[in-house]
């Protein structure tokens, strides 16, 4: 490994010229390089591989797992570094409704989804894909407690299918040692790896695809795993790992409990609001 802009990347590794396009958005790519800056400062070291399976121009849908609060920023160091483009996410409707946050999230142009609309919420994203743009999303739909890829929703294969655009799977491991849900924050000295792999061939078929999506991150974070034991700590013991590899994390089924009851309650909250 060696390092490239700030990152640890294999040491084959070339990056390319910068996207003309999106080089010149001042205030994400602002907002970028002062994230770098934070990250460099406290000492969170990401290795990034297979950033040259993002494309460095045209549309693509990138697909990542979901354990913490900076996988936002973590999973668009592999377009940063291959030709410093930018990741429009996903993000509820509602959320672009809040003063001053709708206004930024708008000028970086992330894509607002309104669920309410059923099989018509994915086309804002259809359509800024096919405008050129990446875009990033989440199949969880959630932070998975459990630190296992959790239960995926068929959005993502059938987005980049309906798109036309490559769907590439992504990987990060680590970023629940940082931020995530139910544990203490550790914003100091944490190494993340982020891993992208070759793109999903599509079918047309979105459980089919999905399954082959997840698969395929399967092995990615299985890699990343074992790279991690090898390199930085093997998490045995440590609430941050899965039960499975010796850690303490409560398991899927737990997991799903937890995600069941915080549902409920959420849901119990909006009827009593209506009253």
């Amino acid at each position: 490994m060696r390092r490239y802009r700030g990152f640890f990347v294999p040491g084959l590794y070339e990056g390319i010229a910068a996207n003309r396009d999106e080089a010149v958005e001042r205030f994400y790519q602002g907002l970028v390089g002062f994230t770098r800056r934070v990250m460099r400062a406290a000492k969170i070291d990401v290795t990034v591989i297979g950033a040259e399976n993002i494309p460095a121009h045209g549309g693509a849908l990138l697909a990542g797992n979901h354990t913490g609060y900076a996988d936002f920023i973590l999973l668009g160091t592999g377009p940063f570094l291959h030709g410093e483009r930018l990741v429009r996410f996903m993000a509820k409707a509602s959320v672009f409704d809040v003063p001053v946050l709708g206004r930024l999230l708008k000028v970086m142009k992330h894509v607002p989804v309104d669920r309410a609309r059923g099989g018509d919420s994915i086309a804002p994203a259809v359509q800024m894909l096919k405008d050129g743009n990446l875009v990033g999303i989440f199949p969880e739909a959630t932070i998975s407690r459990s630190f296992e890829l959790a239960h995926f929703k068929t959005g993502a294969a059938r987005i980049a299918h309906q798109a036309g655009v490559p769907l590439i799977p992504c990987v990060i491991w680590g970023s629940q040692r940082i931020w995530t849900k139910d544990l203490p924050k550790h914003l100091t000295n944490v190494p993340v790896i982020v891993r992208y792999g070759e793109p999903v061939a599509l079918t047309g078929d979105a459980d089919a695809d999905t399954a082959e999506l997840k698969r395929q991150m399967q092995l990615l974070l299985d890699a990343s795993r074992a790279q991690y034991a090898e390199f930085f700590h093997d998490g045995a013991g440590e609430p941050w790992m899965p039960v499975a590899l010796g850690g303490t994390a409560p398991t899927v089924e737990e997991a799903d409990k937890i995600y069941a009851r915080e549902r409920a309650a959420r849901e119990a909250q909006k009827k009593h609001r209506k009253r």
